[in-house]
């Protein structure tokens, strides 16, 4: 076998390991590449509730009908629709009849759930402030409410936790569904089990929902509305596939254009493309094989920047004499496409060491794409060529640099000023120099964004910007301090400092302080005594509460609530998105609604002074990521320029060359 033919016959023996490398590719466009590998504590917890949170998991959804009552009509039978699907969570809309599951956990464990249950609660003056305020209720809108739960919860435990559990939205309702403030449109919270990060699956999901919706009578003259992160991550996740997937297009066809105008050759357009092809197949392979996965953006930008190695081809092509072989011409011209491509190399090798793993991902691929596009150039290339090739009909192009070379000396000093000019600006800029707001990379449109505030103002649904994060070394260590936390909270939310928070207690208190509200419980001969006393001058009688005293009875011999209780219900969701286990230890997370002031906040707060909590505010941190990635940039950028230089050094030895080269390239960054 010829040299040439063992070339071919490896060449096309890597194409093939390569194609089926990938044919067995992940392909992901998961967003969490592009967060760091290694985050400080305070990212992480960013990371986390961009992942896992509650609130990443959150769509909003309006119906908007020609009747008001036929877009709460279409909201309940959505939502009864919606409950049955595995997919979602949770699916509120205000109807207090769907919640059952969660009113029957509640009602069960009302007395270990409930911050109230104290010794004094049980007290015949505690008994009888109680009594006198549900008498004050049954005149009220919660007075059939009432009046059901009465005989055996005089104390109103179980109407404060669902009202405080499952009624934390504002929304205004009508006929028991939650609707705008001017009740023309209806709206829902769903819930989607999916974590945050796992787009693909929020894409089903939502899918699932506008299915549901469509599916509906009527729903052809009603409109669906969904908004919140579920769907800005579809949707950003689509703009910037679809725009990598767009200018990869549209580079590749002007530059094939170009190239056929240049030669007039479709057979030579495809010589010149194959370098790039094989290139950008190599280079999916190794991050495949190096990272387990290749990212979308990767693959989309990734064939962009490996799009310069067209140019090995080109170059082949115009320095091939007429009547030259195409492999005479490579000792010529080989030692410059070699330097070309090693500087290439040297840049985005700066990327390998990203603490972004997909910035690692672009780096390896172009870096893998460029080795065997040149590897292509210099082996396969040149065989594929007729003896007589010749690039003449690429001559046209050059001549407008030629002219403007004739008038180089003139133009010299032009260049320069401008190169002047440009680092004059530079050095006498003022005010913020970066963009350090991460928001401003968001493709979302502004009217979408103002949608999503508009239904998240109408639902009071949670916008976690602030939190408080405690690390305990245990689950029970960690909903103590929680519950410490919450009570140390409660100065700061009576000054208005912030409005409220949220904390994992609420929906899981410690086993300690399930014990200490069951001790507070009264002895059946105790509770009936008090009781009888409480009951004299009101209209109610003793042994109306029968009821009551049994349920005590029961709770104080009963066990303890355990988070197995709570699944099943949205009660686990809110549970485990606030209290997060982190290998052998779990963090709390507070969540902290409408602080006044974000500084002040932190103050005050570090002022409780209690060990392992840290006040993060997420917009910052978000901000902080942002200025990472920058730092990152141009360190990295510094460490490529350095590469460059020394390989620069190395190859043209003399300062006149290597300045002749950098120094264009320093006029184009300035």
């Amino acid at each position: 076998m010829t040299r040439s033919r063992w070339v071919f016959a490896i060449w096309l023996l890597g194409l093939a390991v390569c194609a089926g490398v990938v044919a067995r590719t992940h392909f992901t466009t998961d967003m969490q590449a592009f967060l760091p590998r290694a985050p400080r504590p305070a990212q992480q917890i960013l990371v986390d509730q961009l992942r896992e949170g509650v609130v990443s998991r959150l769509v909003l959804v309006l119906i908007e009908a020609q009747a008001p009552e036929r877009a709460t009509a279409l909201s309940r039978t959505l939502a009864e629709k919606l409950r049955g699907d595995p997919q979602f969570a949770l699916v509120a809309n205000g109807d207090q009849s769907a919640l059952g599951r969660e009113r029957d956990l509640v009602w069960g464990h009302r007395y270990l759930l409930s911050p109230a249950v104290e010794p004094d609660r049980f007290t015949a003056p505690g008994l009888r402030r109680a009594l006198d305020e549900d008498l004050r209720l049954l005149g009220s809108d919660l007075g059939l409410l009432i009046k059901r739960a009465l005989p055996s919860d005089p104390t109103g435990e179980a109407l404060g936790l669902i009202q405080s559990l499952a009624g934390q939205s504002h929304a205004a309702t009508r006929d028991g569904v939650w609707v705008t403030r001017d009740g023309r449109a209806a709206l829902l919270m769903v819930s989607t089990r999916a974590a945050g990060f796992d787009i693909d699956a929020q894409e089903q999901a939502l899918g699932a929902i506008r299915a549901a919706f469509a599916a509906l009578p009527d729903a052809a003259r009603a409109r669906l509305v969904a908004t919140g992160p579920p769907v800005f991550a579809v949707q950003s996740r689509d703009r910037i596939k679809g725009d990598a997937e767009l200018f990869s297009t549209i580079a590749t066809v002007l530059v094939a254009l170009v190239l056929l105008l240049a030669y007039r050759s479709a057979r030579v357009l495809g010589l010149a493309l194959l370098p790039v092809a094989s290139g950008a197949l190599a280079g999916v392979a190794a991050v495949s094989l190096a990272f387990g996965y290749v990212h979308g953006i990767t693959l989309g930008f990734g064939v962009t920047l490996i799009g310069e190695a067209v140019d090995y081809a080109i170059y082949l092509f115009t320095q091939t004499r007429p009547g030259e072989s195409p492999r005479a011409t490579l000792p010529r011209v080989w030692s410059i496409l070699r330097l070309g491509m090693l500087i290439s190399v040297c840049g985005f090798s700066a990327m390998l060491f990203s603490g972004f793993s997909g910035f690692a991902q672009l780096g390896l691929f172009t870096i893998a794409g460029l080795v065997v596009a040149l590897a292509v150039t210099r082996f396969v290339l040149p065989d594929l060529l007729d003896r007589g090739f010749s690039a003449i009909g690429g001559v046209g192009f050059a001549w407008p640099v030629l002219v403007l070379m004739r008038h180089g000396p003139a133009l010299r000093w032009a260049v320069l000023g401008m190169a002047l000019l440009a680092g004059l600006s530079l050095a006498l800029h003022r005010g913020p120099f970066w963009e350090d707001q991460l928001a401003s990379m968001s493709p979302i449109p502004q009217a979408d964004l103002a949608v999503d505030a508009r239904l998240r103002a109408e639902l009071g649904a949670p916008d976690v910007r602030h939190l408080l994060v405690l690390d305990a070394d245990s689950r029970e260590a960690a909903l103590q301090a929680s519950a410490r936390v919450g009570a140390l909270l409660q100065p700061l939310v009576v000054s208005g400092l912030i409005a409220s928070f949220n904390s994992p207690a609420r929906f899981l208190p410690s086993q300690a302080a399930q014990e200490s509200r069951r001790a507070a419980l009264p002895d059946a001969a105790t509770l009936s005594a008090n009781l009888a006393e409480a009951v004299i001058g009101t209209p109610f009688r003793a042994e109306s509460f029968a009821p009551f005293l049994a349920d005590v009875a029961a709770a104080r011999q009963g066990a303890l609530l355990s988070r197995a209780d709570l699944d099943g219900t949205s009660l686990a969701l809110q549970a485990d998105t606030l209290l997060i286990q982190h290998g052998p230890r779990y963090v709390a997370l507070l969540p902290l609604s409408a602080v006044r002031d974000s500084a002040a906040a932190e103050v005050a707060i570090g002022k409780l002074a209690v060990q392992g909590l840290t006040f993060v505010d997420l917009a910052r941190e978000s901000n902080a990521l942002l200025a990472s990635y920058r730092a990152e940039a141009v360190t990295l950028s510094v460490a490529g320029s350095l590469v460059i230089t020394l390989l620069l050094a190395a190859a043209l030895r003399t300062p006149r060359r290597i300045l002749a080269v950098l120094v264009p390239l320093a006029a184009a960054v300035l």
